[in-house]
């Protein structure tokens, strides 16, 4: 893939420097440039090129004590405060998992990546930021107050590169892949789908018969798949937060999801954005641009898994919630109360 311009980091800078109030990525779509391309040009201003495979990043990362994690897609950012740990690699896939920061690592995607300073209202902002090929955001790690700031500067020695240079060349981006389905082997595709033991399985069986999620779902039909109201997404969170159902919220780009388990407690909406704004974890959702909404529902050992998941326009995944399901923590009962009291795509509750 050809690498795209780009403004000249000075360029970049001053652009920033004269709209200190827009948001990082705001600022790079007004320059139309990627987010990682706004970062770089910042390269010995604040900024340091580093070592970007998870690998080297979630170590340094479980010394920095409570820190935010962030991880997004274009409609929707999943926050979580909490220490990382927990670690386990893998070639293809890895995870970090704790009661707080929890989370699907890719690492093929984990490209780029730069350690981050600035002054803030308050004091030092410090971070550690990857993005993919294309420049896109996978994961960011934000310090806090109370993070160990002396382990961050250790961390940026460990992690720097040789290259210094400021600026970014980066590939351009691959678009989401839009919804695949085979309706000649949709009796295939059902008869599977009742045999499946793991939601995990579930992508595998797409990929044998040569579809994706959001194809198989428009097809799939009853029991196994509904359209809800894409509307429906604000009284979902309202259900949860009124009930104290616990859920799990999941996030994810191509190379990070970011998992929140637990209730919602505080929800903020303003303007098109759904906010959950806990202590512990912020939702930010563009409840505008949620194009599809299906209740999803795959047999498990430990018995049926239900969820709602949402899609852009495109056919991305922006969201999935889940019930709890955990020994004494068991909240699915009260999710599948709560989904089947959802509006369908005609209008009424399943």
């Amino acid at each position: 893939m050809t690498a795209l311009a780009a403004p000249s980091p000075d360029a970049i800078r001053a652009f920033a420097a004269d709209h200190p109030k827009l948001r990082a990525r705001d600022l790079a779509a007004r320059l139309n440039i990627t987010e990682a391309q706004l970062v770089a040009a910042s390269i010995g201003h604040g900024v340091t090129r580093i070592e970007a495979h998870p690998d080297a990043i979630i170590p340094a990362a479980e010394r920095l004590g409570e820190v935010m994690a962030l991880t997004r897609v274009e409609a929707c950012v999943h926050e979580k405060v909490g220490q990382y740990g927990n670690y386990h690699p893998g070639a293809h896939a890895a995870m970090t998992l704790t009661e707080d920061i929890d989370l699907r690592i890719f690492p093929a995607h984990w490209v780029h990546a730069y350690a981050v300073e600035s002054e803030g209202d308050t004091g030092p902002r410090r971070s550690l930021q990857i993005f993919d090929a294309a420049g896109d955001a996978v994961h960011k790690i934000h310090l806090r107050p109370g993070s160990d700031h002396a382990a961050f500067a250790e961390a940026v020695r460990a992690l720097t590169l040789d290259d210094q240079a400021p600026g970014q060349a980066v590939t351009a981006r691959t678009p989401p892949e839009a919804p695949i389905s085979r309706p000649d082997k949709l009796e295939i595709l059902r008869d599977e789908w009742r045999k499946l033991t793991d939601t995990h399985q579930f992508l595998r069986l797409c990929s044998k018969l040569r579809m994706n999620r959001l194809g198989a779902y428009r097809i799939a039909g009853a029991p196994f798949v509904w359209a809800l109201d894409p509307s429906a997404v604000e009284g979902m969170l309202n259900a949860v937060q009124q009930t104290g159902t616990e859920v799990m919220v999941f996030v994810g780009n191509r190379g990070c999801i970011q998992i929140h388990t637990g209730p919602i407690k505080t929800l903020k909406p303003m303007g098109p954005w759904q906010n959950v704004m806990d202590p512990g974890f912020n939702l930010h959702l563009r409840a505008d641009l949620v194009a599809e909404l299906w209740a999803v529902e795959k047999p498990t050992q430990r018995g049926p898994a239900l969820s709602v998941e949402a899609f852009d326009a495109d056919g991305g995944l922006i969201f999935q919630v889940f019930g709890v399901g955990k020994e004494g923590r068991d909240s699915r009962p009260a999710w599948r109360a709560i989904v089947e009291a959802l509006p369908d795509r005609a209008g009424v509750p399943a």
